[in-house]
């Protein structure tokens, strides 16, 4: 019988994986949340959707992670689930220097249809797996990721190598913008996407419905 203290968190927020086809976004969700990975993952139809809890800064933080298809076909759909998100993690495949030229174009989508001032960009190389194949320099990702205002990590989500540590980063600084912005410490913060501090964690189709409006 499941604990209810499992059930409980004191921020809910919502991140959203998006980059082309083929970077390994899924896999790196299911590294978040639930350490494994698989060889054979197919791409993407739409979107997939998992949580991941942490502890950040004394305060159990429950992540909802969106993974977007990457697919041209797809990208219509993609900007209903920016809707109320808090963090975005754009990836590209180091050894595939044109997924890192598209981030042009995710930029521009992201700043279409989300608020840039409330959300909180990461950009991440991932594969690093593949180093001996390594089509972008890190010095260079760092750099745009710099002239961007985005951070930046390295990952591979077959090895583990900064994935922890990617998701860790990014949940800490939505939580410190978001406890700047409203105040921490049992009061109510308005729930665009970002959750309230209560107890009972929402149905996936709660959540979908409260972060996204679908």
């Amino acid at each position: 019988m499941n604990n209810p203290r499992d059930e409980e968190y004191d921020y809910l927020f919502k991140v959203v994986l998006v980059g082309d086809s083929g970077v390994g976004k899924s896999n790196l969700l299911s590294r978040f949340t639930r350490n494994t990975f698989d060889l054979e993952t197919k791409s993407t139809i739409g979107v997939e959707f998992a949580t991941r809890s942490m502890m950040i800064e004394g305060k159990k933080i429950k992540a909802t992670i969106w993974d977007t298809a990457g697919q041209e076909r797809y990208r219509a759909i993609t900007p209903a689930y920016y809707r109320g998100a808090l963090g975005i993690l754009i990836v590209y495949d180091i050894a595939k220097h044109q997924t890192f030229q598209n981030i042009d174009q995710w930029l521009k989508e992201l700043r279409n249809h989300a608020d840039e001032s409330n959300i909180s960009i990461m950009l991440v190389g991932n594969k690093t797996d593949l180093r001996h194949l390594r089509a972008v320099p890190t010095q260079e990702a760092a750099i745009y990721a710099e002239r961007n205002h985005m951070s930046f990590i390295e990952t591979s989500a077959l090895d583990s190598t900064n994935v922890e540590e990617a998701l860790r980063n990014l949940l800490t600084e939505i939580y410190k913008t978001v406890s700047t912005k409203y105040g921490v410490d049992n009061k109510p913060v308005p729930y665009g996407g970002l959750g309230t501090i209560m107890t009972n964690v929402p149905s996936t189709e709660d959540v979908k419905k409260k972060c996204c409006n679908v």
